[in-house]
């Protein structure tokens, strides 16, 4: 996992799930990636901390990958990419 590279990846969709706490971010990011292309890149907004340990797991359970995950001002930015 890098950070600090999201201008190296493009960015096929993005999410924005700030002000939603768990499940719904996990939730919104199922609904979201279940509509992509295999390799397509989502940027997930969060503002929720345990979105940090929630997509973390997501992404091993589910096999997609996450390419970066970072903080700013209370804002958590996860980089994935659909199926690895």
């Amino acid at each position: 996992m890098m950070k600090g590279m999201v201008d190296e990846y493009v960015v096929n969709r993005t999410l924005d799930a700030r002000g939603l706490f768990c499940p719904m971010p996990i939730v919104k990011l199922k609904k979201a990636v279940k509509e992509m292309a295999d390799g397509e890149v989502i940027k997930v907004l969060a503002t929720d901390p345990g979105s940090k340990r929630d997509v973390e797991a997501w992404c091993r359970k589910t096999g997609n990958s996450l390419l970066e995950a970072s903080e700013a001002d209370g804002v958590f930015t996860y980089i994935i990419r659909k199926g690895g």
